[in-house]
């Protein structure tokens, strides 16, 4: 779940306490997500809202006529 959230692998292996980063991929591997491309989007026009944005979770995707995209997994 960590590594599907974060997409850092060397975050997961450490969080894990593997020694090597083959036992973490296959981990990494064996995990089958319904519905990965689900989203919540969320649209920021200030830093305010981008703050709020990040603090709930949402990622940053882009930005777009001076509005920035924020996703969220459901």
């Amino acid at each position: 779940m960590e590594y599907h959230k974060t997409k850092d692998i060397l975050h997961v292996k450490a969080l894990l306490g593997h020694k090597k980063i083959d036992s973490t991929l296959m981990y990494t591997q064996l995990i089958k997500f319904e519905n990965e491309d689900d989203f919540i989007c969320g649209i920021a026009k200030t830093v305010e809202e981008a703050k709020a944005l990040i603090e709930v979770g949402f990622e940053y995707v882009t930005e777009i006529d001076g509005v920035k995209l924020f996703r969220k997994r459901k």
